[in-house]
């Protein structure tokens, strides 16, 4: 299995099987036959994150919100919940059991294992807590995406950073990275690509970005995974 690979000298993650030189100098890039670098969020990409709390926040607090209803991405905003309700929500959403039973977003493995079967790099970039490293790589490795790096950034300013990890990222590191194309759902992690002005950034379809205004047209949103694969070359 490929998982995330040691801290180099520099303190930088690296990506396994990916030479760190060819995500940070994409001029480097004709070495690796012109291989595209991929990001990938993991929540409502590449499973149905939003369904299966649908269901939690239905069996936990009564509140009865179909997922084409879920309007925000705070889940807080999207249950109308307390503060305490939910802080628990998150807990309950993030045991193992609970994330190793999210379903996978149809065609997703399939069209990402195309991708690296072309000699293409594929970096899942989530902002779940680092806590839920190990179970978030074994649902890849169940679902087939063994070859796939995992990353942890928090992106929502929810944690502190795991120091010599090899697997949590600064943001520092994250913005010397560079990629060709990213899927992701959540318009909060729009900014996360204003430091890659050629990258194009596939909006994976969701009620809660329905109303939300694109930064350019670098965006374009996608129904689905075979939509994606349409608009990503190799």
């Amino acid at each position: 299995m490929h998982h995330a690979g040691s801290v180099p000298a520099d303190g930088l993650p690296m990506l396994t099987g990916v030479p760190f030189a060819v995500m940070i100098n994409p001029e480097m890039k004709g070495t690796e036959n012109m291989a595209m670098n991929i990001y990938i969020d993991f929540d409502d990409c590449l499973c149905e994150t939003g369904r299966a709390f649908a269901a939690l926040a239905r069996d936990l607090f009564g509140k009865n919100v179909p997922y084409e209803e879920m309007r925000h991405f705070n889940l807080r905003d999207a249950f109308d919940l307390t503060d305490e309700q939910y802080q628990l929500l998150l807990v309950k959403g993030h045991e193992p059991d609970m994330l190793l039973s999210f379903e996978e977003t149809p065609g997703a493995s399939a069209v990402i294992n195309g991708w690296i079967r072309g000699g293409h790099h594929v970096s899942v970039i989530t902002g779940r807590p680092f806590s839920s490293y190990e179970p978030s790589r074994l649902w890849l490795d169940r679902h087939g995406l063994d070859k796939v790096s995992l990353y942890c950034l928090d992106k929502y300013g929810r944690e502190n950073f795991i120091e010599n990890s090899a697997f949590s990222l600064t943001l520092n590191d994250y913005r010397r990275m560079k990629f060709d194309y990213a899927i992701e759902d959540s318009p909060l992690a729009f900014r996360f690509f204003d430091h890659l002005p050629q990258l194009k950034v596939m909006v994976f379809d969701r009620p809660w970005n329905r109303e939300a205004a694109f930064p350019d047209n670098r965006f374009r949103r996608c129904c689905d995974w075979e939509t994606i694969r349409a608009n990503i070359p190799g």
